[in-house]
């Protein structure tokens, strides 16, 4: 059982970096989620990018927008291209050859905008793809994309503790694919995801998390975005948006199936830039 959230969750402005899905195609595959026989609307998908930018824009959180590059069509997955936390900046390292490319555009994109403290990473590391932060602590995961090593690169860069977490279904290859942030230390996350070492840390990290079907997970609904209130989630996790609203969460479910035909949600569309805390 979990309990009642309370107090009840509040919001808090965020500032997010997104990029337009102008070149969105599925050429390769890279996840489970990807068949280049099946094809994508391109059309659609920007549309229904431009319903999940305009959603966080109208809940008051601050979009900025990455130009997107001809011949990187998962460039629209944001949240990959780095790691942000006190304005320090962690690049991404990708692990496949397809999307190398979009490491080095987003750290431009972060000198460009007056990001002094950038770091080119060594390891390969998927940015917020496979990291989650908390005012103390940062979840990161490894086994199907980022390296262990990168784990402990983060933790001197960014100055704060690292839990290494092992993903192991091949299906939830990023960690925000399978936990995401709730207000305060909460977290949601589907069990089946981790190894069974991971399960007791996040058990005993986080014993009141609210723990997801596979239902739920198998529609990435947990590539889900929370500013401590609102919960942005996949349209199609209805059991998990109704468990919480029961938590006292207010619940934005968002149409995202053509992106998600190359493996990315709202989440994956969003990557958080936590700026210096005053």
């Amino acid at each position: 059982m979990v309990r009642p959230a309370d107090p009840a969750p509040v919001a808090v402005p965020r500032h997010y970096l997104m990029c337009r899905p102008a070149y969105f195609a599925v050429d390769y595959a890279i996840n489970p989620w990807m068949d280049p026989a099946a094809g994508v609307d391109r059309d659609r998908a920007i549309r229904q990018w431009e319903g999940l930018r305009d959603l966080y824009r109208s809940l008051g959180h601050r979009v900025s927008e990455i130009a997107p590059i001809e011949g990187l069509p998962d460039m629209v997955f944001a949240a990959n291209g780095a790691l942000v936390v006190d304005g320090r900046v962690y690049g991404a390292r990708f692990a496949s050859a397809e999307r190398t490319p979009e490491g080095p555009a987003y750290l431009d994109w972060f000198r460009q905008a007056g990001y002094a403290e950038t770091r080119e990473p060594k390891h390969v590391n998927e940015g917020e793809g496979d990291f989650i932060t908390f005012d103390d602590v940062i979840l990161a995961a490894t086994g199907f994309r980022t390296e262990a090593a990168a784990h402990q690169e983060a933790e001197r860069l960014l100055r704060r503790p690292v839990v290494t977490l092992q993903l192991v279904d091949p299906r939830f290859y990023h960690l925000d694919t399978a936990l995401f942030a709730l207000a305060g230390d909460r977290v949601a996350y589907y069990p089946g995801a981790f190894s069974e070492g991971s399960r007791r840390v996040l058990r005993s990290l986080y014993p009141d998390a609210l723990l997801a079907t596979e239902e739920d997970a198998a529609v990435l609904g947990l590539n889900a975005v929370c500013d401590g209130r609102n919960v942005v989630i996949a349209a199609e996790a209805v059991a998990l948006a109704d468990r919480l609203r029961g938590l006292g969460y207010t619940v934005h479910p968002v149409e995202l199936d053509e992106l998600r035909k190359a493996g990315g949600g709202a989440k994956c569309c969003t990557l958080e830039l936590r700026h210096p805390r005053v």
